[in-house]
């Protein structure tokens, strides 16, 4: 069982991996980007600009395939005996449920100022972290709440089935966790065609992109356990001396380049998860690697890190950002007013700078305390410590 993901992870020389901490702000920030784009490259409207928007939309796609697999790794990694799943449970609810709760309560109450419409499909299903499982759009994709707390319904998907997924992964011997790490990247590049037998009907709100096989590969927690499975591989593969030795630069490169042919050469359905997924795999175990050998990298810096220690904070913020602050997109006119471009740079400028702010006052006031509080049981006649709880000082 694991201690826990990396930010919390005992501090050791073989558990900290502060580029992967770095590298999960860039992850975050390109959701952030993704979302601010999706708005303004459209209220612009300079055809010289259409074609960054398949780059502008598959930013934010990318980032969660790079958390999903990060959270694989990083488990594992951290994966120590005498651990027991009651413990880690409990652990990986603390990290996620305060930021969850107050984020939600925030939405909540935006919405009744706003005059939305608050519902029980658009607020049980979320609070209780399950509308990914629910195929229907109003519960998935509420726009007016905290949309994209979806992908919160898949990781808890991970960590519950966690604890029994290691020993069986463990059982693999490491000459074939290639052989396994290949199959699953089959299975992932797979799904999309599979998505193809089910109905197209009903089209995804505004666009052209059927609903059901959108929702099939890209919400539904059983098809995306494949990219936490395959960083749970990637990591066994780095701790059993499996690793072919890829530095960091070349594995970013390779990531870079697969990003940039998949968003720009295929269809939205296979470009948002199938074919980068291996490739962040890889770029992740160089990051590790990279980190345990010492090696100085860009994502270890002590900016990047910091801003890292705030990514999750900053993905459960930006959402409201965007519909309430300077994008005003809550309103009709946020989503297809024209705009300039001084302007949209601006109204994004400030909705990153917003976000920023409001992700570090997130983690400082809510997020980084509840975790030394209530990580784990405090012994009897003490308070816990930030050392109990693995949390940086």
């Amino acid at each position: 069982m694991p201690a826990s993901a990396v930010p919390e992870a005992p501090e050791t020389s073989s558990s900290r991996l502060p580029s992967l901490t770095g590298m999960r702000f860039a992850a975050a920030f390109m959701v952030l980007i993704c979302h601010i784009g999706i708005v303004l490259v459209p209220r612009v409207h300079k055809p010289w600009l259409d074609w960054t928007e398949p780059y502008v939309y598959a930013l934010g796609p990318t980032g969660v395939v790079f958390f999903f697999v990060l959270s694989g790794f990083v488990l594992t990694w951290a994966a120590r005996p005498g651990d027991t799943r009651a413990l880690f449970w409990r652990r990986r609810l603390v990290k996620i449920y305060p930021n969850h709760l107050v984020t939600l309560g925030a939405a909540v109450a935006l919405m009744l100022l706003t005059g939305q419409a608050v519902t029980a499909a658009n607020t049980l299903p979320t609070l209780f972290l399950v509308q990914s499982w629910i195929p229907d759009q109003e519960v998935v994709l509420n726009y007016t709440s905290n949309a994209p707390t979806w992908s919160l319904a898949c990781e808890l998907l991970f960590y519950l089935t966690f604890p029994a997924l290691l020993p069986l992964l463990r059982r693999i011997r490491a000459g074939r966790l290639w052989w396994w790490l290949g199959g699953v990247a089959l299975l992932i590049c797979a799904l999309p065609f599979v998505a193809l037998l089910l109905p197209e009907q009903p089209m995804m709100t505004n666009t052209e992109t059927p609903w059901w096989p959108l929702w099939f590969t890209y919400y539904f927690p059983l098809s995306r356990m494949l990219e936490f499975l395959l960083g749970m591989l990637t990591a066994r593969i780095v701790l059993s001396g499996r690793w072919i030795g890829l530095p960091l630069v070349p594995a970013t490169l390779l990531a870079g380049a697969s990003f940039v042919v998949t968003a720009g050469l295929l269809p939205e359905m296979y470009s948002q998860t199938s074919a980068i997924a291996l490739f962040l795999a890889l770029l992740i175990a160089a990051g590790a690697t990279a980190d345990v050998r010492g090696r100085p990298t860009f994502f270890r810096t002590r900016t990047m890190v910091l801003l890292g220690e705030i990514s999750f904070a900053l993905y459960m913020v930006h959402w409201l950002v965007i519909l309430h602050g300077p994008m005003r997109m809550i309103d009709a006119g946020g989503w297809t007013g024209r705009t300039t471009i001084p302007r949209a740079l601006l109204e994004g400028s400030l909705t990153v700078v917003i976000t920023l702010v409001l992700a570090w006052l997130l983690h400082r006031l809510v997020e980084r305390p509840a975790v030394r509080r209530w990580s784990r049981p405090a012994a009897p006649g003490r308070s816990p410590r930030p050392a109990d709880v693995g949390v940086r000082r």
